[in-house]
């Protein structure tokens, strides 16, 4: 009798996740099929932080439903991501190399964060690693250069996460360029868009998101910004137009809304969502602080928008009635002018949106209809400063810091569910496919599985 009810529980969360899946409109519309068992973008099947399938341990160190661990040569902090059995991940790997000739010096910042400059050789690698084995497939070196610009201290040159379609993958590199690669390791096609100056040496970060036959890059920086779209096949370009635009990191996000597909940007100066197939712009809306890093988010129909540097933005869109400037409309359906992130994105799951405060450990719940506070600033023991974004997956929130990875109940109510310890440090978001959990250190890349 316990096994029967067993089975119908079972066959119903697969129906609910069934139904789940079939009603979203966002970006796992027309996707390969697999696409939510798999974690093909950044921000997982959905582009909200959030796994469709999955149940991952909430208890794990370096022993405790430890599936494997393994050391990643390089530095990166790109989140991985996961398709069948690859697990494809970004690299830069210094050497002792210097190019010929002087390396270029910049000016001196007047203020700013801490900053770090090379003169050596960086091999900008692009990583498969088995995913029930943890052995490294294959490593492809697609540039080995200099990197002209200087990087936050707590950056890295590999902060780009790549993307696939399950038959193709697109490792983005900013001023390195972008490679499509097969899932030997074979380079198909490259495209180059030149050398960024991001704004005081903060360096670079934002990811391509695809979409169909097309991928975007949002390209962002102190000199002429632009969007482009590229045809996924052959990397020519679709469109591409200039942007009113200063720095940002911030990664394009694609939906269909009342049959129009929209490509939409989150940006200091302005929100934009332009078509698909044109570029032409659909709406377009103000609000944001400077510095803009939080990709757009989506759930039944309505849109989140988020900034935190020097300041406080959240904006919830109703996407069926944005048109135009959407500035002082009704299309604005709620804002929220505190305690919002600066570097993590925000996680989106069950009618709910999770958010950290600036870069530090206080975690606040709002009801993503109306923007009611469920909880605010809850204290995540152990952390202070982090960088990653957090990632959900059944009623689990999983948030990875520096030796720490704390997993919070999702709901209403704040609870602290485990305080785990790793001997690594973390800045690359939390994966989940089924019930593997996938976190890549500075060090190594360890997958988690209850045991």
């Amino acid at each position: 009798m316990k096994k029967q009810i067993t089975s119908i529980i079972s066959g119903l969360v697969l129906i609910t996740a069934f139904l789940f899946i079939s009603n979203q409109k966002c970006a796992a519309q027309d996707t390969p099929p697999n696409y939510e068992k798999n974690w093909a973008q950044w921000r997982g099947p959905l582009g909200t932080g959030s796994a469709i399938i999955g149940n991952p341990p909430t208890e794990f160190n370096e022993t405790k439903n430890l599936k494997w661990k393994t050391e990643i040569p390089g530095g990166g902090h790109a989140t991985p991501i996961v398709w069948e059995n690859h697990i494809i991940l970004l690299t830069a790997v210094p050497t002792d190399k210097k190019m010929a000739g002087e390396p270029k010096t910049e000016e001196p910042e007047r203020r700013g964060p801490p900053s770090k400059k090379t003169e050596f050789v960086q091999q900008f690698t692009v990583i498969s690693v088995d995913k029930n084995t943890g052995k490294i497939n294959w490593q492809r070196i697609v540039k080995e250069e200099v990197p002209e610009e200087s990087t936050h201290n707590l950056g890295n040159w590999a902060a780009n996460s790549p993307c696939t379609d399950g038959e193709l993958i697109y490792a983005y590199f900013g001023s390195r360029g972008i490679f499509c690669l097969d899932f030997e390791g074979n380079v198909l096609w490259e495209k180059d868009f030149g050398q960024m100056e991001k704004r005081m040496s903060f360096g670079e970060g934002s990811s391509p998101y695809l979409y169909k036959d097309k991928l975007f890059i949002q390209w962002d920086h102190e000199g002429q910004s632009f969007m482009v779209a590229l045809n996924k096949k052959t990397g020519e370009e679709a469109w591409k137009l200039d942007r009113d635009e200063i720095t940002s990191w911030s990664t394009p996000f694609v939906t269909e809304i009342n049959g129009q597909t929209q490509v939409i940007t989150n940006a200091t100066n302005k929100i934009r969502s332009y078509d698909y197939e044109t570029g032409e712009i659909i709406w377009e809306s103000t609000g944001m602080t400077a510095n803009v890093i939080p990709p757009p988010v989506l759930e039944d129909g309505m849109l989140f928008l988020m900034s935190g540097f020097r300041g406080n933005a959240l904006q919830a869109v109703d996407l069926k009635k944005a048109k135009g400037d959407i500035t002082q409309t009704d299309a604005i359906v709620w804002k929220y002018d505190k305690n919002t992130s600066y570097t993590p994105a925000p996680l989106l799951m069950g009618g709910k949106l999770y958010f950290l405060r600036t870069n530090n450990g206080n975690l606040t719940c709002l009801d993503a209809k109306t923007g009611k506070e469920f909880y605010a600033l809850q204290k995540l023991e152990g952390i202070s400063t982090l960088y990653s974004s957090p990632t959900g997956a059944a009623d689990k929130i999983y948030i990875a810091s520096k030796e720490t990875v704390v997993v919070v109940k999702a709901g209403e109510e704040f609870q602290i569910l485990a305080t785990n310890k790793l001997d690594d440090d973390f800045e690359a978001s939390p994966v989940v496919v089924g019930n593997d959990l996938f976190l890549r250190g500075f060090k190594s890349l360890y997958c988690f599985t209850e045991k």
